[in-house]
């Protein structure tokens, strides 16, 4: 067991605020709590406000495992007291810079990475006949930070920004522990950037019944994308997923189909609720998805997918390595890069990887392409708009860590096969792929009449989504996707 986890108060908070967090009464509970005394403290006392947001997201990230709670904090005050260092030094500046970035990375790498490398290394000296020193690790048993990819990222950013005197080191250490450790987005982003949310912690909070209400509704909405549509999707694209061979091609094309719905709802729903949720305290969260499904083309598609991700692949590591100045073969060098960083940022897995390679590759086919043709036509758009749909599709069957079944997903998409169909009539598949499809292409034209419509009105249309979202969900609690990176 976890250290500090068998002490009589971790055991309350393991059954008060079980995991995971966002789809829990317990959450809801918390998040009541912790709201109802962040705003009856009086509108001055602005640093205890912060000071209460700091031990809630401890208490949030300690509800699961004390100790990592500690090694979050441990890691993010050393962060501020380099980051102070770095910005006083006139000499070693770089020095400072990696060695913060160093162990920032030797965290992560530690805990996320070690035990892909030492299997990876026990394979390789058994395959050379040389006797191993070790036995295989159990990957699903080896304990990850919740979020570490995420708030990793925010600390690199961090240092770099003060590096190159973009932002100046935060004076005060709540403020700096509130930007990493605030719970909104601490389990799975988005990733936020420091000069962006330090502004808003030093700023007096005002109550705002029009913020309010836009938080509440962000939340309904990722509750509805949640519940209604990703783990709905679940039901379809899991089994299948879980013994490809055993099902037939359409049914495997149909589970593709499904985990792309799913894999959107899932972590588009948690960034809404995290924007929602910190809406209510007060605070903007970068916002990370703009419609991708409706991209037409792959580097269209991955300025609306999690967005707060591209954004700080392109400023800390793409423009870095010489962005796009350097020629083609540059660029296509430094698009390889950056993707398969992207691919390993979401897991120590060789699927993961390759999804990042097969991205890259898209985005250097893409310009090539690009440089080639020029066509400007509705119906090219809406052509090119699928067929970047399903080259992304395709690409999420290797978003999944074993590597075995991803090569089985291959081959029954690719060859006609016999074999079981899906577990439940595809009809509500479908059915769903028209709601999201629909609700995309009304979106703008939604929110105008959204914001018109009588308070009542609201209300009401609020409670419905709420009500279709409980009778909709289906019995099976998933965790979010993107809690395990």
């Amino acid at each position: 067991m976890a250290w500090g986890s068998d002490t009589l108060y971790f055991r309350t908070l393991h059954a008060w605020l079980p995991e995971p967090f966002f789809q829990t009464q317990g959450f809801l509970v918390f998040c009541a709590f912790v709201l109802t005394v962040y705003w009856t403290l009086p509108r001055r006392w602005n640093n205890a406000r912060v000071m209460l947001l700091v031990v809630a997201s401890l208490h949030f990230y300690a509800a699961w495992n004390a100790g990592l709670a500690l090694l979050v904090l441990g890691t993010s005050l050393a962060d501020y007291l380099l980051a102070r260092w770095l910005e006083a030094a006139n000499r070693g500046r770089r020095l400072i810079l990696l060695l913060s970035i160093a162990m920032n990375l030797g965290v992560l790498a530690y805990f996320k990475y070690r035990g892909f490398f030492l299997n990876e290394l026990h394979d390789l000296t058994t395959a050379m006949g040389l006797p191993a020193s070790y036995d295989k690790l159990d990957l699903a048993k080896l304990l990850i930070p919740f979020g570490i990819s995420f708030y990793t990222f925010e600390a690199i950013s961090y240092a770099v920004d003060v590096y190159r005197r973009k932002i100046q080191a935060e004076r005060s250490l709540p403020h700096f522990l509130l930007f990493i450790l605030f719970f909104p987005h601490l389990v799975a982003g988005p990733i936020v950037r420091a000069g962006d949310f330090l502004r808003q912690a030093q700023r007096i909070k005002r109550w705002n019944w029009l913020r309010v209400q836009v938080g509440i509704q962000l939340c309904l909405i990722g509750v509805f994308k949640k519940f209604v549509i990703a783990d709905r999707m679940a039901v379809f694209c899991d089994p299948v997923f879980a013994d490809p061979a055993a099902h037939n091609t359409n049914t495997v094309w149909l589970a593709v189909l499904a985990y792309s719905l799913r894999i959107y709802a899932d972590f588009s729903g948690y960034s809404d609720m995290a924007l929602g949720v910190a809406h209510l305290f007060g605070y903007k969260l970068t916002v990370n998805f703009n419609m991708p499904y409706l991209a037409s083309n792959v580097s269209d598609f991955w300025r609306r997918w999690h967005i707060s991700l591209s954004t700080w692949l392109r400023d800390y590591v793409f423009i870095p390595l010489g962005g796009s100045r350097g020629g083609e073969l540059a660029t296509a060098r430094n698009l390889m890069i950056v993707m398969g960083v992207g691919g390993l940022w979401h897991g120590a897995q060789w699927t993961y990887l390759l999804w990042g390679v097969y991205h890259g590759l898209l985005l250097v086919g893409h310009r090539l392409f690009a440089r080639l043709v020029h066509i400007q036509h509705p119906l090219w758009t809406l052509a090119s708009t699928a067929i970047t749909f399903v080259a992304v599709s395709l690409g999420w069957v290797l978003f999944r860590p074993e590597w075995d079944k991803c090569l089985a997903m291959i081959e029954r998409l690719f060859a006609i096969a016999p074999g079981a169909t899906l577990p439940l009539h595809h009809r509500s598949l479908w059915w769903t792929v028209v709601l999201l499809f629909t609700c995309w292409l009304a979106a703008s034209r939604w929110r105008v009449l959204w914001e018109r419509l009588p308070a009542p009105v609201l209300g009401v249309l609020l409670a419905a989504l709420l009500g279709v979202a409980q009778v909709m969900a289906p019995n099976a609690d998933t965790m979010f996707i993107y809690f395990t990176f």
